[in-house]
């Protein structure tokens, strides 16, 4: 196989390269065979007759399609199926660009690999890698488009397909691990993870307190006690090693499954405490070394100055040799680990061995040899000094928290997926088994308690002796009465004693010790490290930046070793000893529910290849996870749950833009899932209506006004669907909707506006809106409502504009939907401005695609708008986050258009909210304004009431009002009667009308009947004589009503109103779309309600 590719020929566009990589973006297998016997030929590639240049037209496809060979050169069959036409991508491939056809006779043809003659990619590992990776190159499979798309069109842009451009993150990763490539140390099961752990849970418990566990427990209780233990941490064991072959698993540790898993919440909770765990543990682990060092001394008489500062400065000195370790690197590290975990085995043998040589003067302190009676006094319990089982099981459960030493350190392991797994379910096995074995063998040859004095042995009978060291010929009686130094129960150094030779245990505490010191002091800066890379927590990515082929995180070992120095120079650990526990413990709990949560949310991403697990029992792990914590310590373990609380909230509150596929997420879809195709079969009652609004927004921040004002009474109460018909002689790119919706939906959330977004491509608005209105929704989570902008400007434009929009209002009713149009009088789009702003400013480099967020000043919520007219992104004008260029100078009308556009973003100040409530339309017109006067922004609002009624039935219409609001139970500050809604208008109010309407006249009357017919058939939107005085009165409504609402409302913070219905088919749309021009012209923000007329109010239980 040749190691480079082809030079593409001129004029052909090159294929994309991986970062770091010569090989061509779409991979071919080569014909090594072809390709060697051509050479040694010396045969070059022919060219058809008849074939056209590279260079010419064709270059300018995607693809060159390469004329078949002429049949002397070719078989006659080859080619014949469309697959096998030659593209260049074969033609150059990784071979030389050298291949050939023969018949199926004389050459290799048909036995070539598949797909090696197509642009069709065979699957293949690298397409699946989300960065670059050590172990192989990352490619992109051929899209959809440049294989599906026509010759002439052009899918990819800027050399990426589908502007799929690598984020930052995968950028740096990527090139962190080319840069890493070479050199890199890796570990294996072994060395990395059974040795590590074993070292961890091999701790100082196992030779200074284990015997001592025996003499208050006994034989039976101890050994139950490790069984417990062993229960814990084997389901923590299978659970980890799940998740760890669910996927590649990376640097982390316990950290990078959580978070991988349950998500960046829980993730980076226990990711900052579980590294402070592993920091503070460096210091317990050397504060024991430096404890057994000045009781050497100590028994010279050599210490330096008092016991308290020789324990800093012996602690201190530790830290330091350790911190120089491990910066030397990671395998220096590992070495120093396997000449610690030789001691160790040597020690645990020294032990076992010397239990086996009884020596006379070892008896008296207790010593006695393995015996039968010794081993049954010694088999039930004697708690002492206040111990119970439960204290006395927290004395050694932090022993068996070294389960994730092997995983803390998964970045570098060669293949964690094997290791983790088998390493740490190993070492819980080895581990657990000598630990048995030693209580086991503790009981069977110690005595609970000696006095250490040779002269204590039996004389006379053994009437008042009933001991098991009776039998054999001591009586240490006296002990009853306390004050004995030797024993189970009184010497923490009894297994020196037992063991062959007494400083070789000596080493192993030193051993156990400063290894788990070792391990902690790499877990921690390596946990932290990834954490920092995540960016969960604001100012920690300093500590991410890694030193060396290995990419050691120095800034975070200087950091680990500071912290662990301060709690070696406070040398009083027993406090912060069960804390550290219970943090570990948090982090058990968290795997082994990160396992049951994934398994219940059933995600198909969900497949790990390690199947010996069983999500009850994970539950069940992290349930006695959980009760262990509260064993060990209750106080502490509230604590921690209080933290890890307290940094779940954070997260959750900051929000941090990952995704990593959690089975939160996945959970969180069979819920939604769930829940939806249960509501479809609860059938729809009055007391549940809520407006669900499809709002015709467009780009979602080119209305605000019109989007906040609904978000206010949809917000947690019902649904709201941004609306956006996009209209064009061009159709837009199917993949640029797509991502115009992610962006568009991302905005949405980020300004908080509880909204989806969905765009959708018509021949004009009508067309669109029936699409929206027939298609949105899902199940009983469909839009309800229509709610639309006024067109305020629909006498500039053209007409079939106006007969689009009205028609669209008949579409929605009958669809049975309620309609909802706002007025402003100074109008709700936006966009033209922030085009304008868009051309006159300079595009920063790198903001492609890029969604810029502004914050109004005096406002809570953020809003941005690319151009209604324009795929690309478009920054905002209302706000200028380059502090260096002025602010663009707007016209009188923008300023007060921009004005209006943001003030329900704001809290409204006290006033009130209007209801002309004219016509029964079910109860919308009411029903809106009480869910906005239920929200903080408008509480300050009262509702007042307007209706219709008779002069001489004032009183008891506003009685009969009241008292149906009373049922309703909905509050109002007043009702008013409008007696005089029917007096005729004023006349010049009615000759503005007249005015108005003359430019859409048809005036048939002027005109032959034909040419009339004609006309009106071709302009629909005409109003005819006939239709004009058949609606006089209810023409001379609407310009009267204006004038009401003058006089009663012109200073509310809204209007209501019921919208005037106009029968389909009968009243044309310039008159209809006079009639709510003239009854909403020159007033505050105006709401015109129709519903669909079913009751959505009841005042029945």
């Amino acid at each position: 196989m040749s190691d480079q590719p082809s030079s593409p020929p001129a004029g052909h566009k090159p294929t994309l390269r991986a970062p770091g990589s010569s090989q061509s973006r779409f991979q071919v297998d080569p014909v090594a065979e072809a390709a060697a016997a051509a050479a040694a030929a010396g045969v070059a590639p022919k060219t058809p007759p008849g074939s056209r240049s590279s260079t010419g037209e064709e270059s300018k496809s995607r693809f060159r399609v390469v004329n078949f060979l002429s049949p002397s050169d070719a078989a006659p069959d080859a080619g014949l199926n469309g697959d096998t036409v030659r593209s260049e991508a074969s033609l150059h491939s990784s071979t030389g660009g050298l291949s050939h056809f023969s018949d199926t006779h004389s050459s290799t043809y048909y036995l070539r690999t598949f797909g090696h003659n197509t642009i069709d990619a065979v699957p293949n590992i690298d397409f699946y890698r989300q960065t670059a990776a050590p172990l192989g190159e990352k490619l992109v499979r051929p899209s959809l488009s440049e294989l599906h798309d026509e010759l002439d069109k052009e899918p990819f842009e800027e050399g990426f397909p589908n502007g799929e451009e690598l984020t930052a993150a995968e950028i740096i990763t990527a090139k962190e691990l080319s840069d890493s490539k070479g050199g890199t140390v890796k570990f294996g099961w072994v060395k990395g993870v059974l040795i590590r752990c074993m070292l961890n849970i091999w701790g100082v418990m196992l030779f200074i307190r284990m015997s001592w566990i025996v003499g208050q427990a006994g034989i039976a209780l101890s050994c139950a006690i490790v069984l417990m233990a062993i229960v814990v941490t084997s389901i923590t064991g299978l659970s980890t090693s799940a998740i760890a072959t669910n996927g590649l698993v990376r640097g982390g540790g316990a950290y990078y499954l959580i978070s991988r898993s349950l998500g960046p919440e829980f993730g980076g909770s226990i990711g900052l405490i579980f590294a402070f765990a592993n920091a503070v543990a460096v210091a317990m682990y050397v504060v024991g070394f430096a404890e057994t060092v000045v009781e050497l001394l100590d028994s010279i008489d050599a210490l330096m100055t008092d016991e308290i500062n020789d324990i800093r400065i012996v602690g201190t000195l530790t830290a330091v040799l350790l911190l120089g370790i491990s910066v030397a690197g990671m395998e220096w590290e590992a070495k120093a680990q396997i000449v610690l975990m030789v001691i160790l085995v040597a020690a645990i043998c020294n032990y076992f061995i010397g239990s086996f040589i009884p020596l006379k003067s070892k008896e008296p302190q207790g010593f006695l040899g393995y015996n039968a009676a010794i081993m049954m006094e010694n088999m039930g319990p004697d708690f002492r000094d206040d111990e119970t089982f439960f204290s006395v099981f927290a004395i050694f459960f932090p022993a068996a928290t070294g389960i994730l030493a092997g995983a803390n350190i998964s970045g570098d392991l060669a293949d964690p997926q094997l290791a983790i797994p088998k390493g740490t379910l190993l070492a819980i096995l080895i581990t657990g088994v000598v630990y048995i074995a030693v209580a086991i063998s503790n009981g069977s040859c110690i005595v609970r308690d000696a006095t250490g004095d040779d002269n204590d042995t039996m004389v006379g009978s053994l009437e008042n002796c009933t001991d098991a060291a009776c039998t054999l010929g001591y009586d240490f009686s006296i002990c009853k009465e306390g004050g004995c130094k030797y024993g189970l129960q009184n010497d923490f150094q009894v297994m020196s004693l037992v063991s062959g030779f007494g400083p070789l245990i000596t080493a192993g505490i030193f051993s156990a010790t400063l290894s788990s010191a070792l391990a902690s002091l790499v877990s921690a800066p390596k946990v932290f490290q990834a954490l920092c890379k995540d960016r969960i927590y604001p100012g920690m990515h300093v500590f991410a930046k890694g030193y060396g082929k290995n990419k050691e995180p120095l800034r975070a070992y200087v950091l680990t070793f500071i912290i662990g120095l301060a709690f070696i120079l406070i040398a009083q650990l027993n406090v912060i000893a069960p804390i550290i526990s219970n943090f570990f413990l948090a982090s058990y709990a968290l795997i082994n529910f990160s396992v049951f949560h994934a398994s219940l949310a059933n995600s198909p991403g969900w497949r790990p290849s390690f199947k010996y697990y069983n999500k009850w029992v994970s539950l069940a792990g992290a349930v006695l996870c959980c009760v262990v914590m509260f064993v060990i310590n209750w106080w502490a373990a509230l604590l921690t749950n209080g933290i890890v609380l307290a940094l779940y909230i954070y997260v959750s509150y900051k929000k941090p833009d990952v995704n990593w596929g959690s089975s939160t997420q996945a959970l969180m879809y069979n819920k939604a899932l769930t829940h939806s195709l249960h509501l479809t079969g609860v059938e729809d009652h009055i007391k549940n209506f809520r407006p669900q609004c499809l709002v015709m927004s467009g780009y979602p921040n080119s209305r605000p006004a019109l989007l906040y004002l609904v978000h206010a009474f949809t917000k947690n109460v019902g649904l709201m669907v941004c609306g956006h018909v996009r209209t064009g002689f061009r159709r837009p790119n199917s993949k640029d909707m797509m991502n115009e919706q992610v962006r568009y939906q991302r905005w949405l959330l980020k300004t908080r506006i509880k909204a989806f977004y969905t765009p959708v491509f018509a021949d004009d608005l009508r067309q669109g809106a029936q699409y929206l209105l027939q298609t949105t929704g899902l199940g009983r989570l469909k839009p309800n409502t229509l709610v639309f902008g006024f067109k305020n400007n629909w006498r500039d434009g053209e007409m079939k504009d106006v007969e689009t929009y009205i028609n669209t209002i008949h579409d929605a009713f009958d669809l049975q939907f309620g309609v909802v149009l706002l007025r402003l009088k100074e109008g709700l789009d936006i966009s033209h401005i922030q085009d304008e702003f868009q051309t006159s400013q300079e595009k920063a480099p790198g903001m492609k695609d890029l969604l810029v967020s502004i914050n109004i000043k005096d406002f809570d919520s953020d809003s941005s708008k690319p151009s209604s007219k324009s795929t690309s992104c478009q920054s905002s004008p209302l706000i200028f986050r380059d502090t260096k260029k002025p602010p663009m100078q707007l016209s009188p009308a923008d300023e007060k258009l921009l004005a209006a556009s943001q003030q329900f973003q704001k809290k409204q100040s006290k006033g009130t909210i209007d209801v002309w409530w004219l016509f029964d339309d079910g109860g919308l017109t009411l029903l809106i304004p009480y869910l906005l006067t239920n929200k903080n922004k408008w509480r300050d609002c009262k509702i007042r009431v307007f209706i219709g009624g008779k002069i001489n039935r004032i009183d008891h219409d506003r009685r009969a009002m009241a008292a149906l609001l009373s049922k309703f139970r909905i509050d109002f500050s007043d009702i008013t009667v409008l007696g005089d809604i029917n007096i005729k208008p004023k006349k010049h109010n009615k000759k503005m009308f007249e005015e108005m309407i003359e430019p859409y006249r048809l005036k048939e009357d002027d005109m032959e009947q034909e040419a009339a017919e004609k006309l009106k058939a071709e302009e629909p939107w005409r109003i005819t004589d006939n239709e004009l005085e058949l609606y006089r009165a209810k023409s001379n409504r609407q310009i009267r009503l204006n004038e009401l609402l003058k006089e009663h409302s012109s200073t509310a913070n809204l209007i209501v109103i019921t919208m005037p219905l106009a029968r389909k088919g009968t009243v044309s749309s310039a008159l209809y779309m006079t009639w709510l021009d003239t009854l909403t012209k020159d007033l505050p923000p105006i709401l015109l309600v129709r519903g669909n007329h079913q009751s959505v109010l009841t005042f029945y239980s």
